[in-house]
């Protein structure tokens, strides 16, 4: 038993989509376009036991697990910090100059 052809016009009346409708998905989806700052995460999660920080994102845990609650500002702040961080992780061993000391 086969149904009979149903044309463009009738198969759409009923599925009309409102100007409102489309005024409400687009409210919906401002929340996904959000100028906000990235988390420097780079998933290499591993907190040095000494300096207390991620060795990837160098964020403490408190700022990690907080992440997502902070302000623009204070996310701000934390990006710009960041670099000095690096510094806490480098430990230097003396280099050339203390293997030639040792003698």
């Amino acid at each position: 038993m086969s149904l009979p052809p149903i044309s463009c016009k009738e198969r759409w009346t009923d599925c009309a989509i409102s100007e409102a409708d489309v005024a409400k998905d687009q409210d919906k989806n401002k929340v996904w376009k959000r100028d906000e700052i990235e988390s420097p995460c780079i998933q290499i999660c591993v907190v040095h036991p000494e300096a207390r920080i991620c060795t990837g994102c160098l964020r403490s845990i408190d700022e990690i697990t907080s992440w997502s609650k902070m302000s623009h500002e204070e996310r701000s702040d934390i990006m710009a910090a960041l670099p000095e961080r690096k510094s806490l992780l480098t430990k230097r061993r003396g280099g050339r100059k203390a293997r030639l000391a040792k003698g």
